[in-house]
């Protein structure tokens, strides 16, 4: 099976195809210019560096959300144009889901973190032993504080190491004030960045599972009000 799976839920704009769980090509771009100009012109680069036309595709993917709100819409919505009309299945893959994958190579508590701001991470918690993962939580919008008391529960039940990714790591790592957290914290830059890779091994977990939807069915996680919406609200609270 074939996946075209993209991640543009941070800063990253990352295209991945896969086949089945090998990887055949990816492109990560981190730069200043934005998704909407980037990702096509990548995905048409690696589909030809794969020898591959987007016909022969059998599973488009992309990361759903939770992270940003322009970056999930746009990711989104180019599979949804991807897909449309081929009658292929497309996986609308969890963010942070995808964070835990690129950490599934250890034992222990898999802590996948996206800045929300405001001392406010996007999260879920996830325990793997033997490269094998299990949900402890669903995905949220959490506080720093919170998370920290969540993790020692965590840690005094497994007994095992915490293991963080994403872009929210140094806001925790700064933050967390409990000892035995912060001495038992860790992280490779490299796994802590988003991956069309680790989106595309988790949509084939979620084809396996039957898990997958339509192209009119991809659905974006936001998890939180955007912050327009939030910023009208408290001048409509003021008033």
């Amino acid at each position: 099976m074939k996946i075209l799976a993209i991640d543009t839920s941070s800063a990253i704009c990352s295209a991945a195809v896969c086949e089945d769980s090998k990887l055949i090509s990816e492109i990560n771009i981190n730069t200043q210019n934005t998704h909407s100009e980037i990702l096509l012109p990548s995905v048409e680069r690696l589909l030809k560096l794969s020898d591959l036309k987007i016909d022969d595709i059998d599973l488009f993917a992309c990361a759903a959300g939770p992270g940003s709100f322009t970056g999930v819409r746009i990711g989104a919505a180019t599979v949804k144009g991807l897909a449309f009309a081929r009658n292929k299945p497309c996986a609308a893959v969890s963010s942070v889901e995808a964070l835990a994958v690129n950490l599934s190579c250890f034992n222990g508590i898999l802590c996948p973190v996206i800045n929300a701001r405001r001392m406010y991470v996007y999260n879920a918690v996830f325990f793997c032993k033997d490269g094998i993962y299990q949900r402890l939580t669903p995905d949220r919008l959490i506080s720093i504080g919170e998370l920290e008391r969540e993790l020692e529960n965590y840690r005094a039940q497994y007994d095992r190491d915490i293991y963080l990714s994403g872009d929210g790591y140094e806001l925790c790592a700064e933050n967390f004030t409990h000892t035995d957290i912060k001495n038992n914290l860790y992280l490779s830059r490299k796994l802590s960045l988003q991956s069309a890779y680790s989106i595309g091994l988790a949509a084939l977990t979620m084809y396996n599972r039957r898990q997958t939807v339509s192209d009119r069915d991809i659905l974006p996680s936001y998890l939180r009000p955007s912050q327009a919406e939030r910023e009208r609200k408290e001048k409509s609270d003021a008033e």
